[in-house]
């Protein structure tokens, strides 16, 4: 009965959160981006990567994208926006993205204009809304998105998660990465509202490592799900790729990704 009132409750507070926050200007992008960098920090690479999760659901849900399809994940432990060089990564013949392994271990060295058609990015996991480093937040979000555009490609906001025992910082994130996201004409994924709705509907269900901080296996799928259903408009619900999850809990976290990704954009 305990364990019930508290899901009623964090539910009516997910729901006021939502109805609260300023919303979001740029809704989809079009059209869809066969290649992606992911940059950022350990909320990205924990469990062996986010892009890898993400991999699994587009081939699943997506497979006119065989063979186009191409992901690359940029983490550094611990940083902020303002610890990567956007330029370095994306000037022609830098090297990044050079090769790609293919079936058989072979190489293919890959050739093209521009190396992603977006970049999708996140700030450390306080950074948004702490006080000493919330401008600094806005200013690389503007800089690294004007350098992305530069480039040819479009720039995409990951919305981070709240630690386990700081639930107040949901709705923080969702403001700043979302007003950051309207300055700058970019895509924002609302992974964050996606781990306070999974919470508030199964609070059993653990998302978060030891540390109440980093994702565990299912938050690192529902982080996955929510880029596959905002990132292509299109619903992860019933997708064979479970990443290693129970199919009940893949099958409710896919849901939940799609439900935050249509309330939030709508």
């Amino acid at each position: 009965m305990k364990m019930r009132h508290v899901a009623l409750l964090a539910a009516m507070l997910f729901s006021c959160l939502v109805e609260a926050q300023t919303a979001p200007k740029v809704k989809s992008l079009n059209p869809p981006p066969r290649t992606l960098m992911l940059v950022g920090n350990s909320f990205f690479y924990f469990n062996n990567s986010m892009h890898r999760y993400l991999g699994g659901l587009v081939a699943a849900g997506m497979p006119e994208l065989r063979g186009q399809y191409r992901a690359t994940s940029v983490t550094v432990s611990g940083s902020g926006l303002n610890w990567h060089d956007m330029e370095a990564y994306l000037r022609p013949g830098s090297g990044m993205a050079s090769y790609s392994f293919v079936a058989g271990n072979k190489v293919v060295f890959n050739t093209f204009d521009k190396p992603f058609e977006a970049v999708i990015m996140n700030d450390c996991s306080q950074c948004p809304i702490h006080p000493q480093l919330k401008d600094l937040f806005h200013e690389f979000a503007k800089k690294h998105s004007d350098t992305i555009v530069s480039h040819g490609a479009r720039p995409v906001l990951f919305m981070t998660w709240a630690y386990k025992d700081k639930p107040e910082m949901t709705a923080q994130l969702a403001e700043q990465y979302t007003l950051a996201g309207n300055a700058n004409d970019a895509l924002v994924i609302p992974a964050g509202l996606a781990f306070a709705k999974s919470m508030a509907q199964d609070p059993a269900l653990e998302l978060y490592f030891t540390d109440k901080r980093h994702p565990s296996l299912a938050g690192s799928y529902l982080g996955a799900a929510t880029i596959y259903a905002a990132l292509y408009g299109k619903s992860p619900v019933g997708l064979k790729y479970t990443g290693g999850l129970e199919e009940k809990t893949a099958a409710f976290l896919q849901q939940v990704a799609w439900d935050t990704v249509r309330e939030y954009y709508q």
